[in-house]
C-alpha cells in the first residue's frame, strides 16, 4: 500500500461559510407606560410567523416580555427568550448571557424605562433600527422630546446613524390628546410611521403569549395600522440586502 499523501493541494480553495448577522430592532423610550413591550411582542410574533428565527431580549426588570413568552403555546411559532434583566452567575460573561441562537434572523430588544447614558449608548451601538413608541399625554410628549434628543445627540448615534422612527401608541382618535400628539410627531425630523389604536385585542392576546399576528383571523383594522411600520422595517432591514422579510 502506498504511503498516504498529506501534502496540501493548493488548487483547492477553502470553503468559506458565510453567516448572515441577525437584524436587531431596538424598542426604546425613556418613560415607562409607552407600550414598548406591546410593540416588541407583536413584532416578534409577526417575524416568527414569516418563518424567521426570532429572539426576544427583555431588559425590563418587570420581565413582561419574558412572562409573555412563558405563556406562549408551543403550537405557535417559536420565539427564543433572553431574560437580560436577570443577573447571571459569576461564571459566565454578560455577552454569553445575552447570546442568541446562531441561526437567529431577527432580534427584538425590549428596553426598560429610564434607559439613558452609557446604557442607551450601548443599545444604540448594537442595533440596526430604532423604534420609539409614544402615547398621547402631555407628560409623555415632554418625556419623548427629551429622549429623542438624547438619542440624536448620542456620540455613537452621531458617528453611525441608524434608521429611527416614532409610533403613536394606544391612541384614541378624535380626541384632543391624540391631536396634540399628531402635531408633535409630525413636527419631528424623524419619520412618524403609524398610529396603533387603544384596543383590548392586545391585552387579550398578551394573556396567552400571543400577538395579533398569531390570531387565525387577525382583525383587518389592526393589520392595516401595523402595515406602514412593517413596510418601513422590511425596507430598512431587508430590501436593500435582498433578503426575505
Amino acid at each position: 500500500m502506498p504511503p498516504t499523501d498529506y501534502s496540501i493541494n493548493r488548487n483547492v480553495k477553502p470553503r468559506v461559510v458565510e453567516r448572515k448577522m441577525p437584524k436587531r430592532i431596538l424598542i426604546a423610550n425613556g418613560k415607562g407606560g409607552s407600550g414598548k413591550t406591546t410593540v416588541a411582542t407583536n413584532l416578534a410574533s409577526y417575524f416568527a410567523h414569516r418563518d424567521n428565527k426570532v429572539a426576544l431580549i427583555d431588559h425590563d426588570p418587570q420581565g413582561s416580555s419574558t412572562q409573555w413568552l412563558q405563556a406562549r403555546s408551543n403550537k405557535l411559532p417559536d420565539i427564543y427568550s433572553i431574560p437580560a434583566y436577570r443577573k447571571g452567575d459569576t461564571h459566565s460573561t454578560r455577552s454569553f448571557q445575552l447570546r442568541a441562537p446562531s441561526d437567529s434572523t431577527h432580534i427584538i430588544i425590549d428596553t426598560p424605562a429610564g434607559t439613558s447614558g452609557y446604557e442607551l449608548a450601548d443599545h444604540l451601538k448594537h442595533c440596526d433600527v430604532i423604534l420609539i413608541p409614544v402615547v398621547p399625554s402631555a407628560i409623555d410628549i415632554r418625556a419623548a422630546t427629551g429622549f429623542i434628543k438624547d438619542v440624536l445627540l448620542s456620540p455613537g448615534f452621531r458617528r453611525e446613524p441608524k434608521p429611527i422612527a416614532v409610533i403613536a401608541n394606544r391612541v384614541k382618535r378624535n380626541t384632543l390628546g391624540y391631536t396634540k400628539l399628531e402635531i408633535f410627531l409630525n413636527s419631528l425630523n424623524i419619520p412618524f410611521i403609524t398610529s396603533l389604536r387603544d384596543t383590548q385585542h392586545y391585552i387579550r392576546a398578551a394573556e396567552y403569549g400571543m400577538g395579533i399576528f398569531d390570531f387565525s383571523q387577525p382583525l383587518e383594522k389592526d393589520i392595516k395600522e401595523w402595515q406602514p411600520l412593517l413596510d418601513w422595517l422590511n425596507y430598512h432591514l431587508h430590501t436593500q440586502n435582498g433578503q426575505k422579510n
